[in-house]
Parts: structure tokens; sequence; C-alpha cells
């Protein structure tokens, strides 16, 4: 009898044990309301933060190849006044768009040459606020580097400081096309230094490198708020100013 109550008593603690461990694992697992409900707040917050995610890292991305372009031609300034034993753009012989697409052509390892820019950029840009741009003249010869970056290089020795007025699109004809994102407007001074513009340039009121108060009211006229045939300029100086980065 001994042996039958402890066969008993081993039979209900078995019973006992798998009773508490099953009620474990229904504490430790989860409801079917309660997994949709999780994969539910997942998915907001995921449509919630990866298209910032990925708007950010095109910024990057823009600012990136926009850089690279920037500093070959910062150093082909610096390098065809060295040759020419200048102490500026002009002296060294950028008098007249054919000593511009002279030196394009000498110093930059071009892939691509149109006569216009219609073979070589995108048949239309647009501002940041959506405007489609018609405020500039496409009949000016541009290139195609190697990096993909197309330029429209214009001799603009008119008054003042500066002597090149180069429009680029870092990505060629690609998308977006948008000035500020892909497209910008770069000034060139006469010392080689590479900057922003408004227009004022041409009087004389203008030097480079221009002040980071004048670059943020130059942004903020042209590059959000103007007018659709100046918001070619005041993007680049911002990006200038905030240690290239693309905070708009």
């Amino acid at each position: 009898m001994g042996g039958g109550r402890f066969l008993a008593s081993r039979g209900n603690f078995e019973s006992l044990s798998k009773t508490l461990v099953s009620g474990q694992a229904a504490r430790l697992g989860f409801t079917l309301a309660e997994v949709l409900l999780a994969l539910g707040i997942i998915g907001v917050v995921s449509a919630m933060t990866v298209p910032a995610l990925m708007q950010n890292h095109q910024r990057k991305t823009y600012v990136t190849q926009l850089h690279k372009v920037y500093n070959e031609m910062s150093q082909a300034f610096v390098q065809y006044q060295n040759d020419n034993n200048a102490l500026n753009l002009k002296e060294a012989g950028l008098r007249d768009n054919n000593a511009v697409h002279s030196f394009i052509r000498n110093y930059f390892k071009v892939v691509q040459e149109c006569d216009t820019m219609d073979n070589c950029f995108a048949s239309e840009y647009k501002s940041l606020t959506g405007n489609v741009l018609t405020t500039y003249d496409k009949n000016y010869k541009s290139f195609v580097l190697a990096s993909g970056a197309a330029i429209r290089p214009m001799f603009a020795d008119i008054a003042g400081g500066r002597i090149m007025n180069i429009g680029i699109d870092i990505n060629g004809q690609k998308g977006p096309n948008i000035v500020g994102r892909d497209t910008f407007p770069l000034l060139i001074y006469k010392n080689g230094i590479i900057d922003e513009s408004d227009g004022s340039e041409a009087d004389g009121t203008l030097t480079a490198p221009l002040t980071k108060e004048k670059r943020e009211e130059i942004y903020e006229a042209y590059c959000v708020n103007g007018t659709s045939g100046s918001h070619w300029w005041g993007c680049f100086g911002k990006i200038l100013n905030d240690g290239w980065e693309m905070n708009y």
C-alpha cells in the first residue's frame, strides 16, 4: 500500500508539473491579436521613419557628388594659374568663351561635348517649389565629364570679381533635375574661388569668398522664396554654410 500511495503521489506530481509548465508557456506566448497589434505598430513606425531615412540618404548622395565636382574644379583652377604663372584666372588666359572651352578640354576628362545644353542636360528643370524654369539660355556649349556631371561653362567677366558662370547637373540627364538637389549654378571668381551669386557681383559689390551672412541672405531670397527666374541661385551657398550638408 505504501508503494501504491507513492505511485499515486508521483502521478499527481507529474500532472501538477505539466499543468504548471503549460500555464507558464501560455503566459510567455502571444495571442494572434497581440501579434497582429505588434506588426501593425512596426508597420506604422516603418512608414514614418523609412521615407525620412531614404530622403536623408539621397541628400547625402547629392552633396557627395556635388563636392566631388567642386573639388575637381577647384584643383583645376589652381593648376591652370600655376601652369601659366598667373595671379588670377584672367591673367592665366580666361578672356572669352573659346578660352573657357579650351580650359575645360585640357583640365577635365570630357566624355561628351554638346553645341547646346540640349544633348548634355535634361530638357526641363524645376525649382524646389515645383516651378518649371524657363529663364535660362540653352545655346551654350556644354560638356559631360567622366564623373557623369554635365557642365555649362560661360565666360562672365562683365564687372567686379567674377569671371565664369558654370551651370552643373551632378548626374547629367538623370532626375530629379531640380535646382538645389542635383542642379546648381556656380560662380567662379577671378581668384579661383567657387561661390554663390545674387547678380550684384556684376557691379563689384561681391567678393569671394562671400560671408556666411551674405550666403544666408541669398538663400532666403532666391533658393526657396525667389521668383522662377531667380530660383537658380542661393542653394549652393547654403550647402557651403552648413559644412557640406543639404539641410533644406
